[in-house]
């Protein structure tokens, strides 16, 4: 079987959505690539984190992906081998009355 190119251009990828195949999470869309200059290859992707209150609180960590763990780049999404950390419920004010 041959292999198949994808001519794509990062204008095309920042509208791709990516999705991880080890827990089915979406990461979001591609924010940025990483290029290795020297030998003319994607390196990785990256996928901004999430803003908190509308980025006036800033963001979570971006997510890097190499390129090795893309496992298929179609027309709308990309499936990587990637486990996103575990987010962890952040108790607000009204947990200190009220538990679950």
């Amino acid at each position: 079987m041959g292999v198949i190119a994808l001519m794509c251009r990062l204008a095309d990828m920042r509208r791709k959505e990516v999705i991880s195949t080890r827990d089915g999470s979406r990461l979001g869309c591609v924010g940025d690539i990483e290029l290795d200059t020297e030998n003319a290859q994607l390196s990785s992707i990256i996928v901004y984190g999430r803003s908190r209150l509308f980025g006036l609180l800033g963001r979570d960590e971006d997510f890097v992906i190499r390129w090795s763990d893309i496992e298929v780049i179609g027309d709308d999404t990309i499936l990587v081998r990637y486990c996103s950390p575990r987010r962890f419920r952040r108790k607000n004010f009204l947990s200190l009355f009220f538990t679950e």
